[in-house]
């Protein structure tokens, strides 16, 4: 790849603290999340949110969506939930004579799936067109969707009661999954000072918007990434498909995405390249919800994240002096 074919504008880095400091203006703390969703948003990627109910997850998905402009759109889902109720209707027009399509809510720039795993398999997967091809098939037409389009789902413990588990396929089409956890007790007492009463989303000011974000995924795409680097990545890869305790490994389409992600990242950052950190900081956040294990693991408690951490220990991290010099 020619690095001199692929040169961007310096990015600076105060246009992602400002947007921060806006969203922390209802949200305490959540800095590496925050940012996490901001990289699949400009990697034109997906987000999966795990956590208990009450943890803040849609709060900070309306939050952000405030923050960068764009059209939002929510869906509660429930067991009784069509996929009509997401993607839309054809309804017929008795005065033409004639049907027309009525859009549904994934006719937007941001779409809130909430606790997805509580609607059935049929309406999950009435969103797989949508996050991989970024349209809508309808009787026989074709929508596009508009730009820029990211889904954020929502889900509580699969152990919880009233879940249907995301099928495999589904969970592969989202390049992230991210867990909130509960916040420190420091940032809980903020949280109660801050907005104990109401969350004020009016207070955010926007510091992104459409235009700036697909001008953003455009700079994504150039950022330059050394042949170490997707060497580093495609042994990755490979290590989770021979481990003894997995039983599937990630796809390609998973090796696809961390490397859209890392470019992301590396953008976020200030660079204008990809450095070992980046895929060691991604790894987890993009994989862990992709490797299928097997039986004996689930026997010893051994989670994913602990093979991936498994897999970076013994895997050969590429130089990053090199990399730098060819800067």
């Amino acid at each position: 790849m020619d690095k001199d074919n692929l040169q961007i504008e310096k990015i600076d880095t105060t246009l992602f603290e400002n947007l921060w400091s806006e969203i922390n203006k209802v949200i305490v703390g959540r800095r590496n999340e925050l940012k996490l969703i901001l990289t699949a948003l400009l990697s034109e990627g997906h987000v999966l949110l795990e956590d208990l109910p009450g943890t803040g997850k849609t709060t900070m998905v309306k939050a952000f969506a405030k923050a960068v402009d764009c059209l939002f759109a929510r869906v509660q889902c429930t067991p009784d939930l069509l996929p009509s109720d997401i993607l839309g209707v054809s309804i017929f027009n008795p005065k033409t004579n004639d049907f027309y399509f009525c859009k549904g809510p994934v006719f937007t720039n941001i779409l809130l799936v909430d606790e997805i795993n509580r609607t059935l398999p049929r309406t999950q997967s009435s969103l797989l067109e949508c996050m991989e091809e970024r349209q809508v098939s309808i009787d026989g037409k074709t929508y596009l969707l508009a730009k820029p389009f990211l889904v954020i789902a929502t889900q509580n413990p699969i152990e919880m009661e009233g879940t249907f588990p995301l099928p495999e396929a589904q969970l592969d089409r989202f390049s992230l999954k991210i867990k909130l956890g509960y916040p420190t007790q420091e940032e809980e007492k903020r949280m109660l000072e801050l907005v104990g009463d109401t969350i004020l989303y009016e207070k955010i000011n926007s510091k992104l918007n459409p235009e700036i974000i697909q001008s953003l995924q455009e700079k994504c795409q150039k950022v330059y990434v050394h042949s170490s680097i997707r060497e580093y990545i495609a042994i990755l890869a490979q290590e989770t498909r021979s481990h003894p305790l997995v039983a599937y490994g990630v796809s390609p389409r998973a090796s696809k995405a961390i490397y859209k992600m890392v470019k992301a990242w590396a953008l976020i950052n200030g660079r204008d390249y990809v450095i070992p950190d980046d895929v060691k900081i991604m790894l987890k956040p993009v994989w862990n919800h992709r490797l299928i294990l097997k039986t004996e693991a689930h026997i010893n408690n051994t989670q994913p994240e602990d093979i991936l951490e498994e897999i970076l220990g013994k895997v050969s991290i590429p130089d990053e002096k090199v990399i730098r010099d060819e800067q």
